[in-house]
């Protein structure tokens, strides 16, 4: 810790320094308005930690990614998303013995309590996934009443594993609502991927074949959005949580920010976009609009907020891109457009000066488009997939003894002080 003096109209102000283990040092404001009758104004928390964590760290410049301090090039390699499940919740690697607890937990919570099917036919037909999972999520509180004391640290190991089993059992069954066909119930003979793929596509009347590459680029996605840092939806999560609302609720929470398209609605965007190309014939056109400042038309799943030179996860979804495309042999003209945008960001010095390079939601896109998962359950995937991220910071957070209520403050424009008349 080091301190840094600020002198304004002959007013000092001492603040305290502190570094982490990696990443920016940051000032200590807690005593500001204590001290000086002053705020802080950051719209956006551009330049605002808003806590302590010691869960994921991403470099933006650097293009690095880090779950537990573990590269996450190395995660997708060597390990699964189960095993990542374990590591982002506990802090460590599990040993064999703890993966198979582990891995035997969650196969016994993926089914969900029968009376959760007459929730289902409150919805319309054609209510978006997201719409249902935030209400049906939230609603697992209710069939768990008995296990949400968030200071017991065994209901809080439950509330996690029934969530994380549980998310793709909801999501399946939203778009099998969708579509009209009976819900599947899950095998605990199929890992997690498998199980989802089986649950999506499966029918009363024949099995779908899981293909292996299929099965590994679903895990490959779920590890790769597990987690990632102090994003809109984590930090939506632990504000509820900060007010002493239950696991199920926080986590509804956080699925009903990510469904804003500004963040988790980004592989969709890449989708509708490649639909209004129509056409490998019409992109240079299209291209032309891009480059032109005055267009507002943009290039969805290119470029990224935080990583300003590369998204590390995107090199390695494109390798599974390639392989699911070759192991199912799709011909589809939307592909066809999406692998020659790929080519032109990639060559044209327009985009490779700025660094407009794919990322993860161009690639991720591709390939549940390529699977036969309508677009309307990318964001949902996305939401399972991040659950154990969310839960993850949600149990940091409460096991804080530091912990307190989220209250942000503001700089107040509207009238002063005035009488009724």
């Amino acid at each position: 810790m080091s301190t840094m003096t600020q002198a304004k109209d002959q007013e000092t102000v001492t603040l305290n320094k502190y570094s982490g283990s990696m990443g920016p040092d940051v000032l200590d404001v807690t005593s500001l308005y204590k001290d000086t009758g002053c705020f802080t104004f950051d719209p956006g928390f551009m330049s605002t930690a808003s806590c302590s964590s010691s869960i994921t760290f991403i470099d933006g410049e650097k293009g690095v990614l880090l779950y537990r301090g573990y590269p996450i090039e190395q995660l997708a390699e060597k390990s699964n998303y189960l095993e990542v499940c374990y590591l982002l919740l506990n802090g460590e690697l599990p040993s064999k013995e703890e993966m198979k607890e582990f891995e035997t937990h969650i196969k016994e919570h993926t089914m969900v309590n029968d009376q959760l099917n007459r929730f289902f036919a409150g919805f319309r037909r054609d209510a978006h996934p997201m719409a249902i999972l935030v209400g049906v999520v939230g609603a697992l509180s209710s069939f768990y009443h008995d296990s949400l004391d968030t200071a017991n640290p065994k209901h809080r190991e439950i509330s996690a594993h029934r969530l994380i089993a549980k998310l793709p059992t909801l999501a399946a069954m939203a778009y099998k609502y969708n579509i009209g066909q009976p819900f599947m119930y899950p095998r605990n003979s199929y890992n997690y991927a498998e199980n989802f793929l089986h649950m999506m596509f499966s029918t009363p009347a024949g099995d779908y074949e899981i293909k292996p590459a299929v099965a590994k680029a679903m895990d490959l996605i779920f590890t790769l959005h597990a987690d990632h840092e102090q994003n809109a939806s984590t930090s939506t999560v632990r504000l509820a949580g900060s007010s002493g609302a239950n696991p199920f609720a926080c986590i509804a929470s956080g699925i009903a920010c990510l469904w804003g398209p500004a963040h988790g609605g980004a592989n969709e965007a890449v989708l509708k976009m490649l639909e209004e190309i129509g056409h490998v014939d019409n992109i240079p056109e299209y291209m032309e609009k891009v480059k032109d400042k005055d267009n507002a038309t943009r290039l969805m799943g290119f470029g990224h907020r935080v990583y300003k030179n590369f998204d590390p996860r995107a090199k390695i979804m494109k390798k599974s891109c390639d392989e699911v495309l070759k192991a199912l042999g799709v011909k589809d003209p939307l592909l066809d457009v999406a692998m020659e945008l790929e080519r032109i960001a990639l060559e044209d010095p327009y985009f490779v000066e700025r660094n407009l390079y794919p990322n993860v939601d161009f690639y991720s896109g591709i390939i549940l488009k390529a699977i036969g998962i309508p677009t309307s359950m990318f964001t949902a995937i996305f939401a399972l997939s991040r659950t154990v991220g969310w839960f993850s910071h949600w149990k940091e957070m409460v096991e804080d003894p530091k912990m307190k209520i989220g209250r942000p403050r503001q700089l107040y424009t509207g009238h002063p002080t005035r009488d009724y008349k």
